[in-house]
């Protein structure tokens, strides 16, 4: 994984050459190629400067990294476990979604 002015680049090899994506982006699409690490990391940075580069150009707003608001919508059971919870630990049920979205990243290698 690479980061470049908030952009995540995520990079996969295909025969001799290293292809990456832009992961962090929900609507748009940026990706890069290259033959050494070198090279797709400098893809990567001229592909994030000329997507934002293209948005300046057509008075359009570039799609900005996650902003780290989200909707969770769970089975009311789990709401009411998660909310339990919560008051239980005296923490916010936002505290105890994050906890628990940490605990399942990190499991994953994440």
């Amino acid at each position: 994984m690479m980061e470049y002015k908030g952009y995540l680049g995520k990079v996969d090899i295909d025969g001799e050459e290293l292809y990456g994506t832009v992961v962090n982006l929900h609507r748009d699409h940026v990706d890069f190629r290259g033959r050494t690490i070198a090279e797709v990391r400098q893809a990567f940075h001229d592909s994030v400067d000329f997507y934002l580069d293209g948005c300046r150009q057509d008075g359009e707003e570039p799609e900005r990294p996650f902003s780290g608001r989200f909707v969770v919508r769970t089975p009311a059971d789990v709401h009411w476990r998660a909310s339990t919870l919560a008051r239980i630990k005296e923490e916010s049920l936002n505290a105890v979604v994050v906890e628990a979205l940490e605990e399942f990243l990190a499991h994953h290698g994440v």
